[in-house]
């Protein structure tokens, strides 16, 4: 039995992360003034102010102050490079650096999920806990979209450039029709993202729902708490140890009633297993005693990856590269501080096209984006000195999988992140595809007069090796990262936890945010994310799902 460190505590339930699915249970659960919630962010409190500048990503993503600066293993498949994979470490977790983006996918998402034997977890059951979580401010079906007055609030595009609006042009005059609601269960064509941004300010999960919950007597938040194990007695979850700094000493939280781990896809898995659950070769690898053996903690990982092409726009009308610059720059400073539509209230993405690969398809298997600026190669989030646009795509589902293994014992070392991008024939024929027709969308007649030329990867490369080739040398992350602790029966040896959030095997212990997911969403993943933690605090407080097509 562990032994007690000076100073523990105890409380009803320890959520591991305040990210977007450790903010939503905070909130949920501490509605009931009778239970007690205790949240350990291993980050800082979100002050650093341009959090909550939507602009502000470009200064944030990289900033080790509020991020985890994970990289990827290098491979053959992304020319011998690592990966940048950053998430975020802040209150709010990664929804307080992100793109802002609110994607739901396709309901075949979820109804894939329930065909592989989780019960409940199909579109019609989830839709209530999606309206739940959303307050849609803008056109939707009151069937659909949710209005909830304590959800996140979900906006429209309000600065548009005439360039988007002719790439939306092009798209239908290619036969992709545009889409007034992409988040209505039918996903395919072209419009403009919906985001997390209100009144020119990112609305991050920290500020939508935690903050809300920090109001309340029963509701505790620990910043700078780094959690590195869980503790148990036998096979039950009884308690969170924690380090405020490498070296230093543990401290601890009980938990009376549960331990749920929200700490996003890689830091899931890796305290899980230096905690004593997970492969039981890797725990003796790394020196850790096997409390419960489970296959598949740390593998299943997913994460889309894209290719992204460049053009140079003719002279004329400022791109989003002339417009962030000297006077231009202070023009939109005072546009934003007025409240009126700016650059500095904008997602990284303007435009969305959801769209097949190949014709046959019943359903798009790609999305692409678009921008009315551009980055300088090699320069992540730097902006061209010249007019641009930029465009890309990935593929909705990619097959390839890898994993997420801690190096040590140690939670101050960086596990090992593999995963395996392109490594599955039909991920590259899907990827080439997009990328061929990002090349189409960018060469329309309705595009063309603001068209000079493309510039990456450039007119040269054609073949599919080339584009191939450039995909592995440039292609990125898209930050959707899934899958490390899978959810299944216990008849799958890979499954972590059953299709309540339990971790197979244990007592006392749930895991939810997008580590869970067995299937990668045909989306950004946030919105999801948000969706398992209301469908996860349901269950922790023995609630029943609301009727499909009611809000819970």
């Amino acid at each position: 039995m562990p032994t007690a460190a000076p100073g523990a505590d105890a409380f009803d339930y320890v959520i591991v992360g305040a990210g977007a699915a450790g903010s939503v249970l905070a909130y949920r659960l501490s509605e009931d003034p009778a239970v007690t919630v205790c949240v350990l962010e291993a980050g800082p409190p979100d002050r650093n102010p341009w959090i909550h500048v939507p602009a502000g990503f470009i200064r944030t993503l990289f900033d080790p102050s509020c991020t985890w600066q994970f990289r990827t293993e290098p491979t053959e498949n992304t020319g011998g490079r690592p990966i940048a994979t950053t998430q975020g470490r802040v209150l709010g977790g990664s929804s307080s650096i992100n793109g802002m983006i609110y994607n739901r996918g396709q309901p075949a998402d979820l109804d894939a999920w329930a065909q592989r034997g989780n019960r409940g977890w199909g579109y019609a059951d989830c839709l209530p806990y999606y309206r739940r979580s959303e307050n849609r401010i803008g056109f939707g079906d009151a069937r659909v979209r949710g209005r909830a007055a304590d959800g996140i609030p979900v906006t429209d595009m309000d600065w548009l450039h005439p360039i988007s609006e002719a790439f939306i042009a092009g798209c239908v005059g290619l036969g992709i029709p545009r889409n007034p609601d992409y988040n209505s269960g039918d996903q395919a064509g072209v419009g403009y993202f919906q985001r997390a941004i209100l009144r020119g300010r990112r609305v991050s999960a920290a500020r939508a729902f935690l903050k809300p919950a920090m109001a309340r007597r029963n509701v505790v938040v620990r910043t700078s708490a780094r959690a590195s194990r869980i503790l148990f007695e036998g096979r039950r979850a009884v308690g969170v140890r924690y380090l405020r700094a490498r070296g230093g000493p543990e401290e601890e939280v009980r938990a009376r009633r549960e331990v749920i781990v929200s700490a996003g896809t890689v830091n899931t898995a890796r305290l899980l297993q230096v905690s004593g659950v997970g492969p039981a070769w890797l725990l003796q690898r790394i020196g850790v005693p096997v409390v419960h053996e489970l296959r598949g903690v740390g593998e299943n990982f997913r994460d889309h990856y894209a290719s992204r092409f460049v053009v140079r726009a003719r002279p004329g009308v400022p791109t989003l590269n002339e417009l962030s610059r000297g006077l231009r720059l202070g023009a939109e400073i005072a546009r934003w501080a007025l409240g009126r539509p700016s650059i500095l209230a904008t997602s990284p993405s303007h435009v969305h096209v959801f769209w097949k690969s190949f014709t046959g398809l019943d359903a798009p298997d790609l999305q692409c984006v678009f921008t009315p600026g551009s980055y300088a190669p090699g320069r992540t989030y730097v902006l061209d000195d010249y007019p641009g646009m930029t465009a890309g795509a990935w593929q909705h589902r990619p097959e390839s999988a890898g994993w997420v293994r801690a190096r040590s014992a140690d939670v101050f070392e960086d596990p090992e992140i593999q995963p395996n991008y392109l490594s599955d024939p039909l991920d590259r024929r899907v990827h080439l595809a997009g990328m061929r027709l990002v090349r189409r969308l960018l060469s329309t007649p309705e595009l063309a007069p603001y068209v000079e030329r493309e510039t990456m990867p450039g007119p040269e490369v054609q073949t599919d090796d080339e584009l191939l080739d450039y995909a592995r040398r440039n292609g990125t992350t898209t930050y959707h990262l899934i899958g490390t602790a899978r959810m299944g029966p216990a008849s799958d040896p890979t499954a972590v936890v059953d299709d309540r959030l339990r971790v197979h095997g244990m007592e006392g212990l749930r895991v939810a945010d997008a580590s869970i997911m067995p299937g990668m969403p045909s989306a950004n993943t946030c919105a999801t994310t948000l969706m398992i933690a209301e469908k996860a605090a349901d269950f922790l407080r023995g609630r029943e799902a609301a009727p499909a097509g009611e809000a819970a």
